[in-house]
């Protein structure tokens, strides 16, 4: 979200008419004012996990972002229910929430001994304001002033009511036309405690690689149905580009250099952290090696900083890709959890025709972060690393598996099962 143009630009828009009940909007995750960093939602207590909540269930899920403009703001939120392509559900908030539907976010503290003046904000989810009556896709829409007009944050996050049973696998594609880079994700969904009339028309499942929305598998059909039992074994629908182990760097701390850090320097009034040059990877072996799979972590390695929150810093990362000449009809673009999972304007980098490389510079909070480096073509949706990354099937990776049931009396998409598979686990 940097560099400092912002985000999605036709969901801005059509974002800024309102919340009306007569309109219905598609929601995605995204920041809309260059001054909001470090934004996250995950389950309270573990920051490298989905934000994916059970109904009823005794837990919460924690979001936070910072503001860096030195100024006071009032944030309020408002949950929007959606349907399982992130379009708003046809059914009012007084129904899918109990308590009230919009509340300020009176939870933040200002920074601390830091070179960037920020404020961090925090919502627990659900809390004595807001709980969930059903399951799906949701969204946290943050505003500003009270004013629906002045919105500053869509963050997408799920509640699950567990009607499924789901078993499955990760494996090398059983036709893998790209000599051992893809992987095939097969499963079965057994429905014993929810009747299902017609599984080929009311069970929508969605599979995701890692947390991405942009090349997740929608709308697979189940290739045979036994009774309750719903079997996806398919050869090609269900495979993803098993891609490579992410890169990381340590920022967790401005007195010294973390690993792939090359210098760390201080030119008033701000740090600079300049990463080692990175390379072309694709054309080279495999190697194996644990990574967070694209996320990262706010945190510091500096015995004064007891609250990462608000007395971990902000520093300027600079990222160079050499390379032997540009890439023509696309974007390279740094990208993972911090950049949203986002390919855009914000995090796309620029060639240096002095030094033949893509170069970026990007303004991170003090952690340890994973990233890649990915090619999009111009006009497509899909973030594509093999051309840069390389892509092995024996890569780790998490994929996400969500079931939603919708009948002809529905008036929304219930999230009736989730499941993690791991290309590791067995």
């Amino acid at each position: 979200m940097k560099n400092y143009q912002f985000v999605v630009i036709f969901l801005f828009v059509s974002v800024l008419q309102g919340f009306s009940q007569d309109k219905k909007y598609y929601y995605e995750n995204a920041v809309y004012k260059e001054y909001i960093k470090s934004v996250q939602m995950y389950r309270d207590g573990f920051e490298l996990s989905y934000p994916v909540l059970m109904l009823n269930e005794n837990a919460s899920l924690l979001f936070k972002f910072d503001d860096l403009s030195d100024e006071g703001k009032n944030y309020y939120y408002t949950i929007i229910h959606c349907d399982a392509n992130w379009n708003e559900s046809y059914i009012g908030q007084s129904e899918y929430l109990n308590g009230f539907t919009d509340n300020p976010i009176d939870d933040y503290k200002l920074s601390f001994n830091t070179t960037f003046n920020y404020t961090n904000y925090q919502v627990l989810l659900p809390n004595d304001n807001v709980k969930f009556n059903y399951s799906g896709n949701y969204v946290i829409v943050v505003y500003e002033d009270n004013d629906k007009e002045k919105v500053v944050i869509t963050q997408r996050f799920y509640v699950v009511e567990q009607k499924v049973d789901i078993q499955g696998n990760v494996h090398r594609a059983s036709n893998d036309p790209f000599e051992g880079s893809n992987q095939e994700v097969d499963f079965v969904i057994t429905h014993n405690d929810v009747v299902i009339e017609n599984p080929l028309k009311d069970v929508k499942v969605i599979l995701m690689q890692n947390g991405r929305h942009d090349n997740a598998i929608r709308d697979l059909k189940p290739l045979f149905i036994r009774g309750n039992r719903l079997e996806y074994d398919y050869q090609n629908e269900n495979v993803f580009k098993a891609g490579n182990e992410f890169r990381y760097f340590d920022n967790r701390s401005n007195k010294y250099n973390g690993e792939y850090v090359e210098s760390t320097e201080f030119q008033r009034p701000y740090f600079h952290k300049t990463l080692m040059k990175d390379e072309v990877r694709a054309n080279k072996d495999f190697f194996q090696y644990k990574e967070m799979n694209g996320r990262y972590t706010i945190e510091s390695q500096d015995q004064e900083v007891s609250d990462p929150d608000t007395e971990c810093d902000y520093t300027f990362v600079h990222f160079t890709l050499p390379l032997p000449s540009i890439l023509l009809g696309g974007s390279v673009n740094v990208f993972g959890a911090l950049t949203g999972w986002n390919a855009n304007k914000s995090n796309e980098m620029t060639w240096n025709f002095n030094t033949s490389a893509y170069e970026l510079t990007l303004l991170l909070k003090q952690g340890y972060y994973n990233y890649q480096y990915v090619y999009v073509p111009q006009g497509s949706l899909v973030a594509d690393a093999a051309n840069i990354e390389g892509s092995f099937w024996e890569t780790e990776n998490d994929y996400q598996l969500y079931v939603y049931y919708s009948d002809f009396s529905a008036r929304y998409d219930r999230l009736v099962g989730y499941r993690i598979f791991n290309s590791k686990e067995k």
